[in-house]
C-alpha cells in the first residue's frame, strides 16, 4: 500500500492550493475532470473571459463621447469562446506545472474516502496521514426548471453556447445571474431576469440592489421581482404575475450545491464541499488555513459581482443594523475626477460605521473588486476611522472615493 502525509480530493482553488502550500510533504491529490475545478473551468475564469469581451463590444458601440467612431463593429461569439477555451487551457497548464514542479502526486481518476486514512481510487488504496475532501459542486436544480441542457441551461451549460440566441431569460439575480444578464445585453441580447425575493441582488446591502435595478433599466434589461416561474409549456412561459414569456432560452442560475459525498469523521472538508461560502479566494484561505494554520476572519470574506460598474461588498449591511445606532456615508463616484476621465461615473461607496471601526462597506464602481480589500485590511486589523484618515490616498483614483468617505461619516 502506497503511503502519503497528506492526500486530497479534489484539484479546484482549495485542493489545488492545499497541495502547493504542502509541498514540502509527500502529497498525493486526485480529480477525475480537469485540474483547476469549478473556478477555472466552469465558474470565475471564463465566464470573466467572456464578459471581457462583452463589454469591449458594447464600448466600441458607444464611445462616441470619447471621440471615437468605430463602424461595422462585428461579433463572431465563437471566438469569444474560443479565446475563453484558450485561456483556461493556460491557466491550467500554469496549475499542472507547478504542482508538477512541487513533486505531487497527481492521478487524473475518480476516488472515494474508505475511512479516515485511505483513499481508494482505481482498485488501488492509497495510506494517507491527512485527507482533505475538496469536491466541489454542481448547478442547483430546481423542481419544475430541471435542466434539459438544450432550452432549460445550467451555468454549465451556457458556457458552451457557440452562437447566442435572440432572447434570454435568466432565473435568479445572484453573481451569477447578474453577471450573464450583463454578458448577454452587451451583446445586444434581448435579456430578461426573474427574482423571487423583493429586490435584485438580495444578499447585497439594498441601496446596492435598488443602484443595479436602475443601472438595469437604463441598459434595457427588464426585471421581474417577488416573481416566480409558475409553468413552462413548450416555450411559453408563464410567470406568477401572469406574465408570458417566449424566450430561446433559459438559464436557471439558481446557485450551487456541494457534490454529494458521505461524511467520513476525521476528513476535513473544504471548498464548495463544506457547504459554507461558495467562492473560489474562500476556498483558497481555506487550504492555507489547513495547511498553514495562518487563520482568517470568515464574516470578512468580501463579495464582488464583475460587470461595469462591478459590485463589492462585506461586512455588515445596512439593513441588519436596523435599531442599533450606527453611522454611514455615502460618496458618488460622479464626483471623482477619475471617473470623469475614464467615463465611469456610475455608483457609489458607502461605509457603514460603528465606535469609529467600519463595520461594512458596499461598493458600486469600476475598480470595486480592488477598493473592496482597502476596506477589508482596514477593518480586519481595526484600524479607526481616524487612524484611516492620515492615510495619503494618490489622485486620480476611485480610491479617493474611500478617503472623500471617511470625512462624511455622520
Amino acid at each position: 500500500m502506497e503511503k502519503y502525509d497528506l492526500g486530497i480530493i479534489g484539484g479546484g482553488p482549495a485542493g489545488y492550493t492545499a497541495a502547493l502550500h504542502a509541498a514540502n510533504s509527500k502529497v498525493i491529490l486526485f480529480e477525475k475532470d480537469n485540474i483547476g475545478g469549478v473556478c477555472l473551468n466552469k465558474g470565475c475564469i471564463p465566464t470573466k473571459s467572456i464578459l471581457h469581451a462583452s463589454e469591449l463590444f458594447y464600448k466600441l458601440q458607444n464611445c462616441q463621447d470619447c471621440g471615437i467612431c468605430a463602424e461595422k463593429v462585428t461579433l463572431d461569439y465563437s471566438k469569444v469562446i474560443e479565446r475563453k477555451n484558450s485561456t483556461i487551457e493556460k491557466l491550467r497548464k500554469g496549475i499542472e506545472l507547478a504542482l508538477k514542479n512541487s513533486k505531487v502526486t497527481v492521478v487524473n481518476s475518480e476516488a472515494e474516502v474508505i475511512d479516515k486514512n485511505n483513499i481508494k481510487s482505481d482498485n488501488t488504496t492509497y495510506n494517507c496521514e491527512k485527507i482533505i475532501c475538496a469536491t466541489g459542486s454542481s448547478p442547483r436544480e430546481l423542481k419544475g426548471l430541471e435542466f434539459d441542457h438544450k432550452f432549460i441551461l445550467s451555468s454549465d451549460d451556457i458556457l458552451n453556447l457557440t452562437t447566442l440566441p435572440k432572447s434570454i431569460l435568466i432565473i435568479g439575480s445572484g453573481a451569477i445571474g447578474i453577471e450573464w444578464a450583463r454578458i448577454f445585453s452587451n451583446f445586444g441580447v434581448e435579456t430578461t431576469i426573474v427574482e423571487l425575493a423583493e429586490h435584485l441582488t438580495p444578499l447585497a446591502d439594498i441601496e446596492v440592489s435598488k443602484r443595479i435595478e436602475r443601472i438595469f433599466k437604463t441598459r434595457k434589461i427588464k426585471f421581474y421581482t417577488k416573481t416566480s416561474v409558475e409553468k413552462i409549456e413548450g416555450v411559453n412561459i408563464t410567470l406568477s404575475n401572469g406574465e408570458v414569456l417566449n424566450p430561446q432560452i433559459i438559464l436557471a442560475a439558481t446557485g450551487r450545491v456541494p457534490n454529494e459525498t458521505k461524511k467520513v469523521d476525521g476528513i476535513e472538508y473544504i471548498g464548495d464541499a463544506s457547504a459554507e461560502i461558495q467562492l473560489a479566494h474562500f476556498a483558497i484561505k481555506q487550504a492555507i488555513e489547513s495547511i498553514k494554520n495562518i487563520p482568517f476572519k470568515k464574516d470578512l470574506t468580501p463579495s464582488v459581482i464583475y460587470g461595469t460598474p462591478e459590485i463589492a461588498w462585506v461586512g455588515k449591511r445596512e439593513q441588519d443594523l436596523e435599531g442599533q445606532d450606527y453611522k454611514k456615508s455615502l460618496t458618488l463616484i460622479s464626483s471623482l475626477g477619475k471617473a470623469h476621465c475614464d467615463n465611469e461615473t456610475e455608483g457609489f461607496i458607502k461605509l457603514l460605521v460603528q465606535n469609529d471601526q467600519i463595520i461594512g462597506a458596499h461598493i458600486v464602481s469600476a475598480e470595486a473588486s480592488s477598493l473592496i480589500q482597502q476596506i477589508v485590511i482596514a477593518i480586519q486589523n481595526n484600524i479607526s476611522v481616524e487612524k484611516f484618515k492620515e492615510i495619503c490616498f494618490a489622485h486620480p483614483t476611485y480610491s479617493e472615493g474611500i478617503f472623500d468617505g471617511l470625512f462624511k461619516i455622520n
